[in-house]
């Protein structure tokens, strides 16, 4: 039998049609990020005839307002308001203006498919961000006529059930649809970096049940548990002792937080298991669940978290290409294996000394 190996280097930006829309994110209350977005913004509706969206609080911020630039432009755009208005089949192209939580924030408003995401850096890290604002014309016009490549990012679909709720009695997460009418939007997400269970305020150690695919794997005791992406296993995971994983390989890493053994180690399961989190009988607390550090909720006995690897990833555009991006952003944004040189070793210069201590003295007797 011959396997097929994917080739990171075949996954080419392919637009079915032309891209009319965009939808640009900015990072709030940060002076270059508006002055980049006004330019950026003004050059795509005039130059490019694109319709433009962006959030309303963006014009509700002070900073917008008091700028005439932000307010002329406001009367070209289409707002939006998040929670309210669905994008998914409004937007053909994402540019985000910031730092990594920018891009986070625009998976979080796709919670199904996403069109292509365009990242500038803007913020303190940029690990997710390797666009420069400088020639934006450039690498934006390079993006809309299709020549660059493009990383799908693997998230995660994780649904909290309640206890004895009929979601908690389907066999497999992937069988539960975000359309169930019993379904609250704060309980089934799609997600971008990493879902943390954590034990909250409480002086307790967490105690929570670990599955995989339905079978109990081990017990967690210690401050909680990381589920992440491979593009999250650079976030908090890799705080917390976890491998660095590249964001094309199908997988998802499990990492304990501060566990109270010294044998428990992070450990790489195959995207599309399924991952299920239960707070142990024997526990002497709750534990809280948040979602890329948003929507943090307690759960109890009874309840459980349920997870695996979503249809739907987040296709970003690469600045050179998958592999040159990820090792940039590691030597550049987490300094890796940043060290001093190691001095060659000193050459040895032939000396009279040396000669005689050879036998290779001239001297006659």
């Amino acid at each position: 039998m011959k396997g097929t190996i994917p080739d990171p280097g075949s996954q080419k930006l392919n637009w079915h049609k032309p891209p009319l829309t965009v939808l640009v994110i900015k990072k709030m209350h940060d002076e270059n990020a508006l002055s980049a977005f006004t330019q950026l913004v003004k050059w795509l509706i005039q130059e490019k005839n694109m319709a433009v969206y962006v959030e309303k609080a963006v014009f509700d911020d002070a900073m917008c307002s008091e700028n005439p630039v932000c307010r002329g432009l406001q009367k070209q755009i289409k707002t939006f308001e998040e929670e309210k208005d669905e994008l998914t089949n409004k937007i053909d192209f994402v540019i985000c203006l910031g730092g990594d939580g920018t891009l986070l924030y625009a998976s979080s408003l796709f919670q199904a498919s996403m069109p292509p995401v365009m990242a500038f850096n803007m913020g303190s890290l940029g690990f997710l961000t390797p666009f420069s604002f400088q020639d934006f014309k450039g690498q934006v016009t390079q993006v809309l006529e299709g020549n660059a490549g493009l990383l799908l990012r693997y998230r995660l679909k994780c649904v909290i059930c309640r206890k004895d709720s009929q979601m908690s009695k389907i066999p497999h997460v992937k069988q539960i649809q975000r359309s169930h009418s019993t379904i609250q939007s704060k309980t089934h997400m799609l997600v971008f970096n990493e879902v943390v269970v954590d034990r909250g305020q409480s002086p307790y150690l967490c105690n929570i049940d670990l599955y995989v695919e339905g079978k109990l794997v081990t017990t967690v005791q210690g401050d909680g548990l990381i589920i992440s992406t491979p593009t999250g296993s650079t976030a908090y995971a890799v705080a917390a002792g976890a491998s660095m994983v590249h964001p094309n390989v199908p997988a998802i890493v499990i990492t304990p937080i501060c566990p109270h053994s010294l044998s428990f180690r992070p450990v790489v399961v195959p995207a599309g298991v399924e991952i299920k989190i239960m707070v142990s009988p024997e526990a002497r607390n709750s534990a809280w669940v948040s979602l890329d550090g948003r929507n943090r909720q307690e759960i109890f006995e009874g309840d459980s978290v349920r997870i695996t690897t979503a249809q739907y990833p987040v296709p970003s555009v690469c600045a050179k290409d998958q592999m040159d991006d990820w090792f940039e952003s590691l030597a550049e944004c987490l300094h890796w294996n940043v060290r001093k040189p190691q001095k060659p070793m000193p050459t040895l210069i032939d000396s009279p000394s040396t000669n005689s201590l050879t036998g290779n003295s001239d001297s006659s007797s």
